[in-house]
């Protein structure tokens, strides 16, 4: 078959074919060049040589999901974030990161392998609770119960690490303009004289009780606002252990087995405190070999061959990422320095000065931690088999309630809740977001499958009741709203009156005289500094120091006043009383800038990549359709 194609390919049919081919395209133009594109991944994010694809993105948004979820103590949905526009700042916030990093490894800034396998393994979550040690199988699978991969971590830190040295290189180039800090100084000395009286409600007069159909009106003015949600009520079904239960007691002959498997494991590790200084050649490596021997420190070494040292402070073997540095650290005795090393990433020389001998563990030791490891095992044993056996009851036609009976799960009645987890008093109930959702998920009288929330838990969920939002009756909010009401209409004659007042002032008359026709005080200061004056009202600082001189202000002076008032005169700071200032504002002001500078220059890397999104690939890949949402690729923006 094979030949006669090659046989084809050389005959002039073949000629003609490829001449009409090329004509196709010179008609129907670029476009038939998709169908070769649609073959490969569609990204979601390109930026040179980095890309995001499908997955890849609905991975990540995922992550960002569930973090925003476990902050707000409530499920969010994807279609919630994308009402909120969350898809499309995240997506230009990716872009941008991604068109950075691949600017910046094209002009050379990346960090060493070693700098982030140590990274990594200094994370308390990686490492076993009971030794101490760094743990390879424990590590995998922290990973991947955040579906993320080892490499995918690695790479996140060796981005982190490019970014972090980006923006501390910005930092110590980069210097405030003292003219900020002086015009912050001087605004903060500058001094103001000023006078203002009190409106009361007594003088602008106190609202009457509400009829029923201002309250009526009030309460559909506000009916975004009152309208009580949906709620539903549910019973779930558990399978776990109930309260009270006493679980046998794990035999020593099983405490003892597990002990002896895991004894190594359990046994604490020899640690030792020492650091290493890694360079790119073994001549360099020899010098610092010599100078270490010679009785100089690490920290004296590293600085004068100008590399930074790693000190590891009583460490076992398996906190060191490269395993031929690992074994010939542990081989020292203290003290030592070995002879250069040859690694994954050049040349590193070590010195131990301090050892900690291991300590094999004894049943006693860890007898308590191997039981109740046991203990967990079995109590997830028993919820499995009561989940096995219900499934079986279920399949064999038995109902809900007999299934549970026959298996011995319990049924517990939930509190009214809201989609959002809410309960009627407001506060967030207790529970996995699988029940919320599934209960959402079900009509009234359904019953969910078996869910699986994690960690040994298992529920089904049976939808008892659902309430429909709807807004209360006025007898219901009465008083409440009666209440508000008021507030609402004593805060507006208040504000009516003083600017009544405040015209007549605009209008010549004298502040002192409408102050006196008010049978209000006057309040006469001078010499009043914006942040030095405690005891004056956000009203009247706002007032005195966001006008010029002559103008009229009016402001709340608390809950229940209301204060018109008048700048008389405005003086500027004294430049030796504002001096100390200006230069401690300056500095203050410095991380603000060097984080705008950050800003600017990562977006203008990613200019240089040519990044570019494509918002409708992103809803496709999260699976949620927006109207309106703009389906071309869109670059990432200029700033």
């Amino acid at each position: 078959m094979i030949s006669v194609f090659r046989n084809f390919a050389k005959s002039k049919w073949a000629a003609g074919l490829f001449v009409l081919l090329i004509l196709s395209f010179l008609i129907v133009g670029g476009s038939q060049t998709d169908v070769l594109g649609n073959l490969g991944p569609k990204h979601v994010i390109s930026a040179g040589d980095r890309s995001v694809d499908a997955a890849q993105f609905r991975a990540e948004f995922e992550r960002v999901r569930t973090g925003m979820q476990q902050e707000a103590g409530r499920p969010i949905t994807n279609e919630d974030l994308v009402k909120e526009n969350v898809h499309l700042r995240y997506l230009e916030g990716q872009t941008n990161r991604l068109g950075f990093l691949n600017w910046a490894h094209k002009v050379g800034i990346r960090v060493s392998e070693e700098l982030v396998l140590t990274r990594i393994r200094e994370i308390p979550a990686f490492f076993n609770q009971v030794t101490g040690q760094f743990d390879q199988s424990q590590y995998e699978q922290a990973l991947a119960a955040q579906n993320v991969t080892p490499v995918q971590l690695e790479d996140e830190f060796r981005d982190t690490a490019v970014s972090q040295h980006f923006g501390t290189a910005i930092q110590a180039g980069l210097r405030t303009p003292r003219v900020y800090g002086a015009l912050l100084a001087a605004q903060a000395f500058q001094v103001r004289d000023g006078r203002w009286f009190t409106v009361t409600q007594a003088m602008a007069g106190s609202a009457p009780a509400p009829t029923d159909a201002q309250l009526t009106a009030f309460l559909n003015e506000n009916a975004a606002q009152l309208r009580r949600p949906e709620f539903r009520i549910a019973t779930v079904l558990l399978f776990n252990d109930a309260p009270g239960f006493t679980a046998p007691a794990v035999p020593d002959a099983r405490v003892v087995e597990r002990f002896n498997f895991r004894k190594d494991a359990l046994s604490t590790p020899e640690r030792r405190t020492f650091a290493t200084l890694t360079v790119s050649t073994r001549a360099a490596a020899d010098r610092i070999a010599a100078a270490l021997r010679g009785g100089q420190t690490p920290q004296a070494v590293a600085e004068a061959n100008r590399i930074e040292p790693a000190v590891y402070e009583a460490q076992p073997q398996s906190a060191l990422p490269d395993p031929a540095v690992a074994t010939a650290v542990f081989g020292l005795a203290a003290n030592q320095v070995s002879a250069p090393i040859q690694g994954r990433v050049g040349f590193t020389v070590a010195k131990v000065t301090a050892v900690q001998p291991g300590a094999p563990a004894t049943l006693d030791s860890v007898r308590e931690a191997v039981t109740a490891e046991l203990q967990e095992e079995d109590m997830k044993a028993r919820v499995y088999g009561r989940v096995e056996a219900y499934e079986k009851a279920r399949t064999d036609g038995r109902s809900l309630q007999a299934a549970a009976e026959q298996v011995g799960a319990r049924f517990v009645q939930l509190p009214p809740f809201t989609q959002d987890g809410r309960l009627p008093d407001g506060q967030p109930m207790n529970a996995p977001p699988q029940i919320i959702q599934s209960a959402y998920a079900l009509t009234k009288g359904g019953e969910s499958d078996l869910i699986d929330a994690g960690q040994g838990q298992y529920f089904v969920l049976r939808l008892d009741d659902v309430r429909p939002a709807a807004l209360p009756t006025l007898a219901e909010v009465r008083a409440p709203l009666a209440q508000q009401w008021t507030l609402r209409e004593n805060a507006r004659r208040l504000s009516t009156k003083a600017e009544e007042l405040a015209k007549r002032v605009r209008d010549g008359q004298d502040i002192a005289a409408v102050a006196a026709a008010s049978g209000a005080r006057l309040e006469t200061r001078t010499g009043l500094q914006q942040n030095a004056e405690a005891g004056l009202s956000q009203g009247v600082l706002q007032g005195l120091f966001g006008q010029s001189r002559g103008q009229i202000f009016t402001g709340p002076g608390s809950e229940t006043t209301f204060v018109v008032g008048r700048v008389d005169a405005v003086r500027p700071a004294v430049a030796a009383t504002s001096a100390p200032l200006a230069d401690g504002v300056r500095s203050r002001l410095a991380s603000d800038i060097v984080n705008a500078g950050v800003e600017q220059l990562v977006t203008a890397a990613a200019r240089r990549s040519k990044a570019e999104n494509d918002p409708a690939a992103a809803l496709e890949a999260l699976g949620v359709t927006a109207p309106g949402t703009p389906a071309t690729t869109a670059p990432a923006p200029a700033q």
